[in-house]
């Protein structure tokens, strides 16, 4: 009898910054999937505001709870990144219709030049609203408090954003 093969998913994003929403998807991939590899990528659309390595770092730090998770960076087509370590998903999540729209669009086009399946985790209500650009929207406004902040990331996340905010502001 051969023995079942672990199935590995990949959660790619730019994670600038990570998210309690990025988080709760981990958590909800982890109990789908026997290995996740949370995979922090670039996109040629969309300027950084942390670095690669902050990045990795701050969603490293936000994981560190999870056996099954390990997290990489790539700068292929994640497509390809997905087949080169062998993957049998990608995980993505969808807060609302806008999100479903391009994420169906990518999903097409990864699962017909690709053949790489994607699974959509529905965002829980509490992440609805949390994205990336607006908490750096919420920074660059002037807005930020460490107690708004604890509501949409991570704590290790909250302290590098209190550290750029005081950073700009000297």
């Amino acid at each position: 009898m051969s023995k079942p093969q672990k199935t590995l998913a990949v959660f790619p994003g730019m994670f600038d910054p990570p998210t309690l929403g990025h988080v709760d998807i981990v958590h909800r991939a982890c109990n789908l999937f026997d290995e996740l590899v949370v995979a922090v990528g670039v996109n040629p659309e969309k300027k950084a505001w942390f670095s690669l390595e902050e990045r990795l770092s701050m969603i490293k730090e936000a994981l560190v709870e999870y056996d099954n998770v390990r997290v990489e960076s790539y700068n292929v087509l994640t497509m390809d990144y997905v087949q080169k370590i062998g993957a049998k998903a990608l995980v993505r999540g969808i807060r609302d219709t806008t999100d479903l729209r391009e994420e169906i669009r990518i999903a097409n086009l990864n699962q017909m030049m690709g053949d790489v399946e994607t699974v959509f985790l529905l965002a829980r209500d509490q992440h609805i609203m949390t994205a990336s650009s607006l908490i750096k929207q919420i920074v660059e406004m002037g807005a930020f408090s460490e107690a708004r902040m604890a509501r949409l990331v991570p704590p290790t996340v909250v302290q590098r954003l209190a550290k750029r905010v005081n950073e700009s502001s000297a």
